[in-house]
């Protein structure tokens, strides 16, 4: 009998130790083992230090393991207050995406990295936008955005992080500069409307300037004109119609009447 509970006690005892010792890593995964406080070698240490991922033996009591996700983290910074290098007031807020690269670094080099990039996000985020001016974070985002993930990214290269993307997702305006950028906005459109108009005139006026002188060297083709500016009028169905009639078009049967009456001697007058 005491044998029995002596043999169940082990059992039970090995069942404990086993499960204290063995630990299971995912893919993503990389354990950073200390024994007795110091960095050690765990079993399966394949990248460095760092251990996994798959099945990993610690020794229990002695050993302790951390956890370390590879996986891309998407950080979403809380939304900052900037003032611009044209003064002007503005809250941004950015997503930083980012990946441990190296394991040991990043729990030995810092306390919480997830907090500390958030910090320094939200500090680079200040200083880089405030040294623009609005239509430059406005127009040239890409360019911000390259200079803020270099930034951060060196900041964050001695814990073995890599910043992979920043991105300014949103810019909220005042609403006093958001009424001044539409009057803007309004003012140019009505610059570029008039410009096209005034160009669209000059373009005419050459047009009717070289039509006039064609028409000008025959007589013969301002009345073909005259005839079918008719035309196309008649075609309105108007019942009355009001037309100038040009001078010059009764110039050649005026001319006629005067060849007549000299060849039959009487005055012209």
């Amino acid at each position: 009998m005491d044998s029995m509970i002596t043999t169940s006690v082990i059992a039970v005892l090995v069942v404990m130790v086993l499960a204290a010792s063995i630990r299971v890593l995912r893919e993503y995964e990389r354990g950073v083992v200390f024994r007795l406080g110091r960095l050690a070698h765990g079993f399966g240490a394949r990248d460095g230090l760092a251990t996994g991922p798959g099945l990993i033996f610690l020794i229990p009591i002695i050993d302790r393991m951390v956890r370390v996700s590879l996986r891309t983290v998407v950080l979403d910074v809380q939304p900052q207050d900037i003032i611009t290098r044209d003064n002007v007031s503005l809250k941004v807020n950015a997503v930083i995406f980012f990946r441990v690269i190296d394991a040991t670094k990043a729990v030995l080099a810092v306390q919480d990295y997830y907090f500390a990039i958030t910090q320094i996000a939200q500090t680079s985020l200040r200083s880089i936008l405030g040294q623009v001016e609005l239509d430059e974070l406005l127009a040239e985002r890409d360019k911000i955005n390259r200079k803020l993930q270099s930034v951060i990214d060196e900041q964050t290269d001695p814990w073995g992080i890599k910043i992979s993307t920043v991105e300014v997702k949103h810019v909220d305006l005042p609403m006093e500069m958001q009424r001044a950028i539409a009057k803007q906005a309004e003012a140019e459109r009505e610059r570029r409307a008039k410009v096209i108009h005034a160009e669209g005139e000059s373009q005419a006026a050459a047009k009717l300037a070289d039509a006039a002188a064609v028409l000008s060297k025959n007589n013969a083709a301002i009345q073909l004109r005259f005839l079918q500016t008719l035309t196309e009028v008649a075609t309105e169905k108007n019942s009355t119609l009001v037309f100038p009639i040009p001078i010059d078009l009764f110039t050649p049967f005026l001319e006629r009447t005067r060849e007549k009456l000299k060849e039959s001697g009487k005055d012209d007058k």
